[in-house]
Parts: structure tokens; sequence; C-alpha cells
């Protein structure tokens, strides 16, 4: 099977009800960046960062995986399939994609404030848990942190990706600006010859191009992925159109 590699942004999981970060709206017009998303911002005040990430657990309880999630599940079936994803929710895990990696850390983990990836001091949460206090502690005596790769940090995961980019048959971005680095950089390293496409209802400004796919719900634009890779998880191809998702390859 060909190797299918999958670069996922926030607007994979606006469609299910979790916020963007950068649209107007989203979670920074409510809290600026550097007050919840930088080392400095929990120094500063780490009850009210822990506070923060403690209300997006709670939101994970609230919403489900979509069809466009479902649908990058379903083409495990025909693929060998690596989600790279810059989101920090579970929902690729509850949609049933098995091999899933996380450039910016994971909500539903918690780790040392000293030694971040550390994995002896990560912790994976249960449900009853999300909500973390000070006081909490990890491992090594330090409090629990959110597990999230904060700004100005760096990011190991990176490397994981793009081992798995480099072998890419096909490589698809779907809904991220592509303003965030270095997961922004992963198109640099897919192969020439490979398939790339993008999706995404916004414009996306990229070295290569400039393109605006018009706006339909995202579990659409993946379904016509699955006709455009010859894949028909629903096993109904009367709508197909490929018309929505931009095509081209490395060259």
């Amino acid at each position: 099977m060909k190797n299918l590699v999958v670069l996922t942004g926030a607007g994979m999981s606006a469609e299910s009800g979790i916020s963007t970060f950068r649209d107007a709206g989203g979670l920074w017009d409510r809290y600026p960046v550097e007050q919840v998303a930088t080392p400095e911002g929990y120094q500063r005040d780490p009850a009210l960062v822990i506070n923060f990430y403690n209300e997006r657990r709670k939101q994970l309880l609230e919403v489900k995986p979509n069809r466009g999630h479902e649908l990058l599940a379903e083409l495990e079936k025909s693929f060998h399939v690596t989600v790279a994803t810059q989101n920090i929710d579970n929902l690729h895990e509850r949609a049933g994609s098995s091999h899933i990696i996380h450039l910016h850390g994971e909500l539903t983990k918690v780790c040392s404030s000293r030694d971040p990836h550390n994995p002896h001091y990560i912790k994976e949460l249960k449900p009853e848990e999300y909500e973390v206090k000070m006081g909490d502690k990890a491992g090594d005596g330090t409090q629990l942190r959110p597990f999230i790769v904060w700004f100005g940090e760096a990011v190991p995961e990176i490397e994981t990706a793009i081992q798995y980019v480099e072998k890419a048959d096909i490589f698809v971005i779907i809904g991220t600006s592509l303003n965030v680095y270095p997961a922004a950089g992963l198109l640099h390293y897919v192969p020439r010859g490979a398939e790339v496409y993008l999706i995404d209802p916004k414009p996306v400004d990229i070295p290569v191009l400039k393109v605006h796919i018009p706006f339909v719900y995202l579990g659409e634009l993946c379904q016509k992925l699955s006709y455009a890779l010859d894949v028909t998880p629903l096993g109904d191809r009367s709508s197909k159109n490929q018309n929505l998702i931009f095509f081209f390859h490395i060259l």
C-alpha cells in the first residue's frame, strides 16, 4: 500500500465545535497567547494557564469527531496512513486513526513543569481527572502542567513527522493556515513526484501556489478526497466531484 501522510490543523476540528485559535472570535481574541501559551505566561500565572487547559479538556467531553476525522481513519483500509496533527485534541484517536503524531502536544496529558518531555512524568488523564489543580504533582515533585508545546519551546515530534513525510507517496494538508513553524515546513520534505492535496475553505499561501478553495463542510471535502484517491469508504460514487480539492505534484 502507498504511504499517505496527512497534516491537520485547527480547521480539522472546527467542524466538531472546537474553537480555532487564529480566526476572528477564536481563542487568541479572548486569551492573549502570551498569557496561556508561553513558558513565560506559565511562570507568571500558572493557575490561569492550568485553568485555561482545564476548560479546553472539559470541551472535549462535549464534542465528537466529525465526518472528516472518520474518513481519514477509514483511509487506513487502503493506505499506510500517518496523521501529523497540530491539534492538541484527541478527535483523531476517537475517530479510529491508529498512527498519529501530535506535533504540539496532547490536551489529555500532563507532565512535569521542570522536564516536560521526560516520559517518566507524562500522564494520560482519565475524563474524571480533567480538572488539574494547583498542588497536583508530577513524579519529580513539580507542579503538573499541560503536556503542550508552547510558543518558544522546541517541537520534539517534528523529526518523527519529517521521517514519514520523506517517505510519502501522497501528502494531504487539511485545515491549517501553514503559518506556524516548524509544522508548516513539512511541505518542504515531501518527495519529488508525490501527490499533494490541499483542503481548506480559506486562502492558503504556500511557496508554490496560492489557492482559495470555496467553503463546504470538511467532511464533504474529505469524502471528495476519498474519491480523488480512488477509494470509496461509503460505497457511493454518485456525487463524485473533485473540484473543491486542489491537487498538484511536487516537482
